[in-house]
């Protein structure tokens, strides 16, 4: 049985409210130097109070930073035990973004910041005002510059590079809460690469559920990097979205285990989510289909009639959701092999 979403599981929180944290605990020092500062409370955009513990302090003539050591919970965020830096210098017309070591910058039109500005969202920077304006008012004027130290390196690891986001991480979160397996952050990042997607003109996508088909649809296509959307298991976080913001043309690739879920009317295509059902293999199949162990294993039992069946139905679902693209599907095995193409 599979667990409950959060079940036993321990929330954490996002990068943005760590750099308002930081920020709130900067501003703390600005005010009196000479304290004792161990940790530090904010309240984030729906009412709760969480404390962090200050891992990092510095200060100096005119200026303060705090670095709290971000914790996802039980979520496996890749961002999980870095270092969020908070340096805040006052003066200036207003509270002022700057991205420090490890923090990207956006270079590409579709994001919610524009090109040029540091790759700290909305959400996040009205955290950040709102966490130092509790220290010294609303008419506090600042720049704030946040940094993650080793961020280049780990947002080789995220979408990033692919989004047009240069030189590290972005400051994320739109609650401050890292919900675990709560898949929000992928699924935002489809979104995101589909708004850069549009932005840039392009009139063809793929969504892929890995890296070899990925590779597979990117070579047969011919499609640039930021063509390609991490689509991973979340179909329906996908379609649905493209369905409100539409690109000309989709392609779906991927595996036949993952696909023929798709094809069976499944939209999360995870396995602890969705399985295939064998029953309908094997009614459209017959019953040698029903014996199968996996996907893999009934492809192996019926041979292509499957794998074309699968590709078709699978177009189906998904043209439904998105009527105003053009959606094609291709099928694989593990090798990359095009196992069929509808």
């Amino acid at each position: 049985m599979g667990r409950k979403p959060d079940q036993d599981l321990r929330r954490g929180w996002t990068t943005g409210a760590c750099a308002a944290a930081a920020a709130k605990a900067a501003c703390q020092v600005l005010r009196d130097p000479d304290q004792v500062l161990r940790e530090v409370q904010i309240t984030l955009p729906r009412g709760e109070t969480p404390v962090f513990a200050i891992a990092h302090l510095a200060h100096g003539e005119g200026w303060a930073e705090v670095g709290i050591t971000k914790d996802a919970g039980d979520d496996p965020d890749v961002t999980h035990g870095a270092l969020v830096i908070s340096r805040v210098t006052p003066g200036g017309d207003g509270i002022r973004f700057k991205a420090g070591e490890g923090v990207g910058q956006v270079t590409k039109p579709g994001l919610p910041v524009p090109v040029g500005d540091p790759a700290i969202n909305p959400v996040p920077r009205e955290m950040i005002a709102q966490a130092m304006q509790s220290v010294f008012g609303e008419g506090f004027s600042a720049t704030v510059q946040v940094s993650i130290p080793g961020g280049e390196e780990i947002a080789l690891r995220t979408w990033n590079p692919r989004l047009g986001i240069k030189g590290g991480l972005s400051i994320l979160g739109t609650t401050g809460i890292v919900r675990p397996f709560s898949c929000a952050a992928w699924i935002a990042s489809i979104h995101r690469g589909i708004d850069v997607a549009r932005a840039d003109g392009l009139e063809h996508v793929a969504g892929c559920t890995g890296a070899t088909s990925e590779a597979t649809v990117q070579t047969l296509h011919g499609l640039p990097d930021h063509a390609m959307l991490d689509m991973g298991d979340f179909a329906g976080g996908m379609l649905k979205y493209m369905a409100r913001h539409p690109i000309p043309r989709l392609t779906i690739g991927g595996g036949i285990g993952k696909l023929t879920k798709l094809a069976q009317g499944a939209m999360d295509l995870h396995s602890s989510r969705s399985q295939v059902n064998f029953a309908d293999l094997a009614h459209r199949f017959g019953a040698e289909a029903g014996q199968a162990n996996t996907a893999l294993d009934a492809f192996a039992r019926i041979g292509p009639p499957m794998a074309e069946w699968v590709a078709t139905t699978a177009r189906e679902n998904a043209q439904r959701i998105v009527p105003d693209t053009d959606v094609s599907v291709v099928v694989i095995d593990r090798a990359g092999t095009v196992l069929a193409k509808a």
